[in-house]
Order: structure tokens, then sequence, then C-alpha cells
């Protein structure tokens, strides 16, 4: 083969890297589903494309010279410069980058990074021995996108293999840990809150241990139990994520946990559940699936926990702060900036409580953690002193001091609920109070709904208002707009990055600043 034309596949090559990883890195964040792939796909490529950056400049005019130049060696030369001047601003621009959610390589990636390259391989070579010249550049470009999906049938295979493997292993552990106090914890939101405050408030009794960050899926429980559990431990503190129907059965099957937790039920994940009736069916297993000698625990200021009928005769614990006839209630509630105070009704009893965490969801969520010690035999004292010294849930309505400016941080998600709690915190703060927010995802047809609902409710809470992303959160400007919010104090920015300039230029080390929501890269658009 012409050394030229060598040149050229090696140019490619090094043009199609950062393309295939960004295609792995969607992927992943998609959780190597089709379906949800697919969908970002025909979501954001297009507005991708729309956005001009140099590189994009440079594929047309590769195909243009390679349609044009007739003299083979002058143009594979010209198509050679164009690809590697391609790859370095590809690189270029990858390297000052920040991702929200970097690209895990994981065991699993690095399989298909292995499969990706030899398809690219085969691709490039196919395009030179067919002298496809001019096709080229814009091949390495667009066409990584489609390739995931032929390595994804190539590798589905080993990758099922594998998952077997580790979840027969992870089965096992389970079983020969004789004696382990299992918990199960769900709910459309507040589960990786609810898994610390449960972990802290146990931990002070049993060496516990909890699946880590959001470790809620099959193969994070099942890495967290090869990895992590060890015979000492003699509790589990498991959450239990769900965004489609039969999730929640199969990690009841799998975890089979003596205690199950319902924190809460909303129209989270309604695109891929369907219908509320999915979710609240679902998410409810984890009560149903309960042995006879278990513990069911539910937040029954939830209207859709409240009104389910539980169909397993496992004894249920409920708790509340509005529902009279819970069986562990709030009351005398104060919030303060530096945390909350509030009292356990429980029968005749009535217990002072003290934290440092803020807002009513927490309250509740350190209800349900009540429950499950109680029903394990810890004592008062022990849960006082608890709730009085466990630290703030990372990225659940903490609080902390970064760069000297004072903010809220609870960009984990963002859901109904839990957007109007944070914004309920916010508004008892001194001085003037920002909320940064790209707005809520994930809730179906309603989506646009909720998010209207919530630029409303920044009225009267909010002194400063900065939307991350024109397109995502519109809705929330026109409810802005309708509430009567003065929008000369509304702010619309590209990137989080240009959010943190402004607030930086408009605060004061004595306002607070709300972060709510902080969209993972594949609905940063």
């Amino acid at each position: 083969m012409n050394p030229l034309r060598i040149l050229l596949g090696f140019a490619s090559a090094c043009a199609m890297v950062i393309p295939v990883k960004r295609a792995l890195h969607m992927f992943q964040q998609n959780r190597y589903e089709y379906y949800r792939y697919t969908k970002w796909c025909t979501g954001n490529i297009g507005l991708g494309l729309k956005k001009i950056t140099p590189e994009k400049l440079l594929v047309p005019a590769a195909l243009i010279a390679g349609l044009l130049i007739r003299n083979e060696t002058v143009k594979l030369v010209v198509l050679a410069v164009l690809a590697f001047l391609t790859a370095f601003l590809l690189f270029s621009d990858e390297k000052k980058a920040v991702h929200i959610k970097p690209l895990v390589y994981t065991g699993r990636v690095k399989r298909q990074i292995a499969v990706m390259t030899v398809l690219c391989i085969v691709l490039i070579w196919l395009f030179l021995y067919f002298r496809l010249d001019a096709y080229l550049l814009p091949a390495v470009y667009l066409l990584p996108w489609l390739l995931i999906y032929v390595m994804a049938v190539l590798t589905d295979p080993v990758e099922t293999m594998v998952k077997k493997h580790y979840l027969n292993e992870a089965k096992s552990i389970l079983k020969d840990h004789t004696g382990l106090i299992k918990i199960g914890i769900t709910g459309s939101y507040g589960k990786t809150s609810t898994k610390n405050i449960v972990q802290a408030m146990l931990s002070q009794q049993y060496n516990s241990l909890m699946t880590p960050a959001s470790y809620n899926t099959p193969m994070g429980i099942t890495r967290t139990i090869r990895e992590m559990l060890k015979p000492i431990h003699k509790v589990f503190v498991c959450e239990m994520g769900a965004d489609h129907v039969g999730e929640i059965t199969y990690l009841m099957d799998f975890v089979q946990p003596q205690i199950g937790i319902v924190t809460s039920i909303g129209p989270q994940h309604l695109n891929t559940f369907g219908s509320q009736e999915n979710i609240i069916k679902e998410k409810m297993e984890i009560i149903e699936k309960l042995p006879a000698d278990g513990l069911g625990i539910m937040n029954v200021d939830n209207d859709f926990v409240r009104n389910y009928k539980v169909r397993n005769n496992v004894r249920t614990v409920t708790y509340g702060i509005r529902s009279e006839n819970a069986d562990y209630r709030a009351e005398d509630i104060r919030y303060t900036p530096a945390g909350s105070r509030f009292t356990v009704v429980h029968g005749d009893e009535r217990i002072p409580i003290e934290t440092k965490l803020l807002g009513e969801l927490n309250v509740l969520n350190i209800l349900s953690a009540i429950c499950t010690a109680r029903g394990l035999d810890v004592k008062w004292p022990v849960i006082q002193r608890a709730a009085k010294t466990m630290n703030q849930v990372e990225h659940r309505l903490e609080m902390k001091i970064i760069n000297g400016y004072r903010f809220i941080d609870d960009a984990f998600n963002s859901n109904p609920a839990g957007s109007e709690g944070a914004l309920n915190v916010l508004a008892m703060m001194p001085n003037r109070r920002f909320i940064v927010t790209p707005g809520m995802i994930d809730l179906g047809e309603k989506q646009d709904a909720y998010n209207r609902e919530f630029g409303k409710k920044m009225k009267d809470k909010a002194d400063e208002v900065i939307l991350v992303g024109e397109i995502q959160t519109k809705p929330i400007y026109e409810g802005l707009q309708e509430s009567g919010f003065d929008m000369e104090h509304v702010y619309v920015v590209k990137t989080v990055k240009e959010a943190f300039a402004l607030v930086y230029a408009k605060a004061s080390r004595e306002d607070t600043i709300l972060l709510e929501n902080d969209l993972p890269d594949a609905f940063s658009h």
C-alpha cells in the first residue's frame, strides 16, 4: 500500500480516538441500554452538529478537497494534514472539557475499547482499500456513534457471562453470611440520603456496611458484596434503584432483605416505567416480597404509599410529619441555617432530636432510620447521639463553603418534592438567595409542567435565579414570568462554568447559593 495512504490511515485513526471516547462515554451514561442511547443520540447529535467548532469545519473541507484534488499524492498529503489537525483540535478540546461524570474505565469499558479499536481499524482499512479517501475523515468523525451498536452486539454475550458469574458469586457470599441483617431501601427519591442516615444510626451499635455512592443496580450491589462485605459485618444496608418494571423484584430475589423501606413514590423515570401505576407497584414490591417475619417501613406522608394496599402479612411500621396516624411522627419542627430540631412521637414516647441536616425531607429520612433502629432494638440515647453527630449527606442539601461563599449543595438530583424542599430551605437563609439549576429531567410527558411549577415556586424564596441551558430551562423561565418574578434577576447561561462565574461576580460572602440538580453530561446540552 502507498506509504502516504498508510499515513492517512494513521492520521484518521488519531482523529477517531476522541469521537470513540465520547460515544463510549454517552453509552455508559445511558447505562449501556440501546433505547436510552438511541434517544440521547436522536436528541443531541443534531444539536452537537449545529455548534460550529474548528474541527467541524475541517471535516467538510476534507470531503471537498478529496473530491476536487486530482493529483493523488497531493490529495493524500492534504487529507492526512487535515486529519492530523482535526485530531489535534479534538484532543485539545477534550483536555479542556470538564465532565460532570467522566467516563469510568471499568472492565466492561476496557473490553468495549478493545472491540471498538478493531472495528475502527477495519473501517479505516475498508475506506482506504476501496479508495474512498474523500469520505474517510467524515466517516471517522461521525461513525463511532453507530459503531457503538455493532460493538454492543459483539460484546453482549461476554458481558452476560461476566454478569452471571459475578452475580452467582455475590449470591453465594450472601448465602454463606448467616445471621446477616439485610435492609433494602427504595423510593423515587430520598434513597441515598436515607441509606446514609440509616447507616450512620445503625453503625453506632452494629458493624454495618452500606452500598456506596449510588450503587443501587444489580452490578453495583454485586460489586459491593464481592469487594466490601466481610464476615465481621452484622448489617448490610442496600439501596435498590429501579427505572424499569421488574427491577425491584429482581433485586429482592437477589438480596432477600428482612427489612424494607419505601421513602417515597413520585413521577421519577416516567419515560421508562410508562405510567405512575407501574412506578407504585414496582416500588412497593420491596414490601410485598419481604419474608413473613420481616419488617416493612413506609412514609405515609406520601399519598401513593399511604393509599397502597399491602398484600403481604408482614409487620409494617409507618412514619410521617403530617400523618397523624403514623407510628413515628415528627412534631415541633424548627429549622435553622445550622440544622433542624424536632420531637419524635411514638405512642406515649416523646423524644427530642437535634441534627445538622437541613429541611423537611431529611426529617422524614431520619424518621425512617429511627423506625429501622427501633426495629433492631437500638436505644433512644444512641439514636439521639447518632442524629446529632451524623454528617450531612454529600450533594443532598449539604451546607458547604466553596471559595469563601456559602452554598447549599443539592446537586445530585432533583424531583418535584425535593426541589420544593430545597427552595424552602433556601427561603430561610439570610441576605440574598441565589439558585443555580438546569431543572429536572426524566419526568416523562409532565416534565415541562413540573419545571414550570418549579419556576413559579421560586418567587419569594430566591432573589437571583441562574438557569443552565436555554432549551432545558425554558419551562422554568416561563414559570418565573407567570409568577411575577422580577425577570431582571433571572439569567440564562450555557454551562455550569458560566453559572459559577456569574455567581462569584454577583454574590457576597454573606449570601447563600443553592445548587439544585447537576445534570450528567448526557443531559447537559
